[in-house]
């Protein structure tokens, strides 16, 4: 007698083939309709917020912080980030105006930011430069070329070009090459070159970084491994760089050992320290500094806390606070002006054109408003810090009737006739 298949089969296989039947069929299905969930990379998860700043709003200059990506996660978020389709017009030039003094320090300012953002690469180095002279004019940053690219440089961390604050200047030394050709980039730059490239952007980074205001600028041009940014909505816009930028350049204390106009200036602020330390150790600053060359003159009733005041012959200009403190003495308010020369320190008020413009040097304090301020007439003592000068007087120096006669001429005003010659006696 035959028997069948199911018959010789044991139960057990039977049920083990029944279930690998099922799992065979039931376990694609579910992995179909159930797929398991795929880790998205962090790049993809990144989402930065984004803010149009009003024109109405000054826009606020962000502290420099990079978010927590790896410099290959960075660079895919940052290749994902669309160019501005928006016109691109290239910046307007800019020409320095200013002393020899301020010239040189911007100069330096600027050759030492190229080099350092951008290395010894001249095309790198002109965008860096565009996007200062940009930031110069903007008047969201500082209207210096030195205060543009060292801003924040007193924080360990913040400040706007990273070189400055994480002491970059002390670790590496540029070849002699180097800084000449990073001060030749400086050189056009501050004579009216333009990198057209990043139109009016204001700011920039690598492309293995991304740092949060990312997302409230445009991205506009990539020159190498640097992208270049500008503001999005009307603050991006040639008419937001209208600024009147300042000549007066400070000095920068870290990069003396860089540039001889910084040295020298550094030397000069040292030595009115010297001067201000040797006073405290002489007593003058809580004693008797070098009196005047005569007691100080008020400015009678109707201004009793002005004081017009002789200086010592052989004062010297760092000594010129101290006497005017101790002038003024515990005033609230005073207003202390002084004259090198007797002969031209006057002697009531008002004062004429002359008299101020002769004036070697000043201090006003008001305790109440909070203001403690002196300034220095710097053509005739020098000053480090050119906005310690005081402005300077145009003086006329003749009357309107002497001007009258002497210059105007022509269609402007009917002359007599020059008398003619007298004749030359014959020789005998």
């Amino acid at each position: 007698m035959s028997i069948s298949p199911e018959a010789r089969s044991p139960m057990w296989l039977r049920a083990v083939l029944t279930a690998t039947a099922l799992v065979a069929v039931a376990v694609p299905a579910l992995i179909v309709t159930h797929p398991p969930a795929m880790p998205v990379p962090a790049h993809k998860r990144l989402v930065l917020p984004r803010r149009v700043v009003p024109a109405a709003e000054l826009p606020p200059v962000e502290p420099v912080e990079f978010v927590d990506l790896s410099p290959e996660d960075a660079k895919a978020f940052n290749a994902g980030v669309p160019f501005s389709t928006l016109p691109n017009p290239p910046a307007r030039p800019f020409r320095f105006a200013g002393s020899e003094e301020d010239r040189a320090r911007a100069l330096d300012c600027m050759a030492a930011g190229v080099l350092y953002e951008a290395g010894d690469d001249s095309e790198g180095e002109r965008a860096v430069a565009q996007v200062v002279l940009n930031r110069l004019r903007h008047p969201a940053f500082p209207k210096t070329v030195c205060g543009v690219i060292f801003e924040g440089e007193e924080r360990s961390t913040g400040c706007q070009f990273s070189f400055s604050c994480d002491h970059a200047l002390t670790r590496w030394t540029p070849t002699g090459d180097a800084w000449r050709r990073a001060r030749d980039v400086a050189t056009l730059a501050l004579n009216g070159s333009v990198y057209r490239p990043v139109g009016y952007a204001t700011h920039y980074h690598t492309d293995w970084v991304v740092p949060y205001w990312q997302a409230s600028l445009d991205k506009v041009v990539a020159v190498h491994s640097h992208l270049f940014f500008r503001w999005t909505g009307w603050w991006g816009t040639p008419p937001a760089f209208n600024r009147t930028v300042s000549s007066s350049e400070p000095v920068i204390a870290q990069l003396a050992p860089l540039s001889d106009a910084h040295k020298t200036a550094v030397a000069m602020a040292d030595a009115d320290a010297a001067l201000f330390e040797a006073s405290a150790a002489l007593g003058l600053l809580d004693g008797e500094p070098a009196p005047p060359e005569a007691a100080p003159v008020t400015g009678g009733a109707a201004d009793p806390d002005s004081l017009l005041v002789t200086l010592p012959a052989n004062a010297l200009p760092g000594i010129y606070p101290l006497i005017a403190t101790h002038a003024c003495a515990s005033r609230k308010v005073c207003k202390f002006s002084a004259w090198s020369d007797a002969a031209a320190t006057p002697t009531s008020l008002p004062l004429s054109a002359e008299q101020v413009a002769t004036m070697t040097f000043s201090y006003y304090r008001d305790r109440d408003a909070g203001i403690d301020k002196m300034l220095w007439n710097c053509a005739q003592a020098k000053r480090v810090d050119r906005r310690e000068c005081m402005k300077q007087q145009v003086l006329l120096t003749a009357p309107p009737a002497a001007r009258d006669t002497e210059v105007l001429g022509g269609v402007r005003r009917k002359t007599e006739p020059a008398p003619a010659p007298a004749p030359t006696p014959p020789a005998k």
